[in-house]
């Protein structure tokens, strides 16, 4: 028995870097698509949100002079790109992913309705949402915290290069501790930087937990899905 039954995994655009710098690493892309298909094979019902920060980050992007609506549009299609990439490699070992789009792209991805995304969940095919909330100033927290909540996931399970939530930035701050458990508001009175607080706010509102690990070991998702305490419970 899985400890989950429909998850929303998000995962970080950086991270698909891998140690190139920039794009996206082979490597690291199959890396997360073997572990998406142990989970999937298992019959946890999976959908994913992507970052784009590999290739482009709005928030950046207007500190170069971008315009702030533009920088997100070309974020969003940043996060397009990386969920092309992950079907192509999901799709390459025999898992049916279907992309959807918070803009609309066709033929590059269908057009994201809740009903759309909750019937390919059912029929096993595994349902990446990009393009964020099709919306600027809204990030890909808030975007993965908004569709997990609409597909009526059981967490979201948020892959990061970390394994968990920490008093500090474990990486720059070697005695930063780590919680096992936390709830949504010392996040917030702390100012730990889980995720935006948007994101945070709309999942303590609607009772969605958070669940951070380390995506980048492979085996790590089986070990969340199999409930071994690996990573951060973030609650209410």
């Amino acid at each position: 028995m899985t400890k989950f039954k429909r998850i929303l995994l998000k995962l970080s655009g950086e991270s698909l870097m891998g140690e190139q710098g920039y794009g996206i690493d082979v490597q690291r892309l199959n890396e997360y698509a073997a572990q998406i298909k142990e989970i999937r094979d298992l019959g946890v019902q999976i959908g994913i949100v992507i970052g784009g920060g590999n290739i482009f980050r709005g928030l950046s992007g207007t500190g170069k002079g971008f315009d702030r609506v533009k920088g997100d549009q070309m974020g969003m299609c940043a996060t397009v790109i990386n969920s092309l990439a992950l079907s192509s490699a999901l799709g390459a070992i025999g898992v049916k992913a279907r992309v959807l789009t918070a803009i609309r792209m066709e033929p590059i991805g269908e057009f994201y309705s809740k009903w759309k995304a909750c019937e390919a969940l059912e029929r096993g095919e595994v349902v990446i949402m990009s393009a964020g909330t099709g919306n600027p100033y809204f990030t890909t927290d808030t975007g993965s915290s908004l569709r997990g909540i609409e597909i009526e996931a059981d967490v979201m399970l948020k892959g990061t290069r970390v394994d968990g939530v920490y008093t500090a930035d474990p990486e720059k701050d070697p005695s930063a501790e780590k919680f096992e458990k936390i709830t949504y508001d010392e996040v917030l009175s702390r100012g730990l930087r889980v995720m935006d607080i948007t994101a945070i706010a709309m999942c303590k509102e609607n009772d969605f937990p958070i669940y951070v690990f380390n995506m980048d070991q492979p085996g790590n998702l089986r070990k969340v899905i199999d409930g071994e305490p690996i990573g951060t419970y973030v609650h209410a």
